[in-house]
């Protein structure tokens, strides 16, 4: 059974970082790529950043610049580095990869606010 736990979500001040973990299990970490996405209330689900099982990351236009992907492949883990956070990265954030289907984790809320 393919499972990712998120986590790292918190009330953050703008111009402030946060770091999110996803947990992988289930999965041959090493040959999956994961992505993040990320949900804000009314709106639809958009894509924020992705890498490859060799480590080649590509992100959405509205976080390149400030934000990193990154894996850890002895712990199967994934990180979201989040910095120069602005009002309009709230969200809740989702880690993503696909097995036999997609697979996302439960999500984790980012909320930046003063």
């Amino acid at each position: 059974q393919v499972q990712l736990v998120e986590s790292g979500g918190d009330l953050v001040q703008p111009g402030g970082s946060l770091r999110l973990s996803c947990a992988a299990s289930g999965i041959i970490f090493s040959r999956n790529a994961m992505s993040w996405h990320r949900q804000a209330p009314g709106k639809q689900r958009e894509f924020v950043a992705a890498i490859t099982n060799n480590g080649f990351a590509n992100y959405g236009d509205p976080v390149k610049g400030r934000f990193t992907i990154s894996r850890d492949n002895t712990s199967n883990t994934v990180y979201l580095q989040m910095n120069n956070l602005k009002p309009e990265d709230t969200a809740i954030y989702y880690c993503y990869t696909y097995k036999f289907g997609a697979v996302w984790g439960q999500g984790t809320q980012v909320t930046v606010s003063s």
